[in-house]
């Protein structure tokens, strides 16, 4: 399947950051899509960077992949940040009905994390690209 993809990723912690996107990117490429990336520097943005692009008229895209950390601390800003970054994503997804993969790790510290952004182990990227062009299926199908 050929799409023209979106990934939106949130840079907060690089060097896991660089595991989901490395996976998304591979997948993405093995089904020949066509991607774009957008970084940011956190979680937080993601939902506000969806709307800019989905309602703005510089480009458009068949597909969505967000992809970012967000490891627990000490304060309750880890639920705020984990709650509203979905929020916000899929309230987009539904008044837009996008087609998109959440690959939003929200983990209680950097070794669970790695686990599930390398490709190699539990490639959460891979997973969330091939989410999005799964549900960029479905919407083709059903006309939506």
């Amino acid at each position: 399947m050929s799409a023209n993809v979106l990934i939106i990723e949130a840079r907060y912690y690089e060097h896991i950051s660089e595991a989901l996107l490395e996976g998304a990117k591979a997948e993405l490429e093995a089904k020949e899509c066509s991607y774009d990336v957008l970084t940011l520097p956190g979680a937080l943005e993601i939902p506000a960077a969806l709307q800019f692009v989905v309602e703005g008229r510089a480009k458009s895209y068949d597909a969505y992949v967000v992809l970012g950390v967000v490891i627990r601390g000490e304060t309750s800003h880890y639920d705020i940040v984990c709650n509203e970054s979905a929020r916000g994503v899929y309230d987009l997804v539904a008044k837009h009905r996008l087609a998109l993969g959440n690959g939003i790790l929200t983990v209680e510290n950097e070794t669970q994390a790695m686990a599930r952004a390398e490709r190699e182990q539990k490639n959460k990227g891979g997973e969330a690209a091939a989410a999005a062009l799964r549900m960029y299926a479905v919407k083709k199908e059903y006309g939506a």
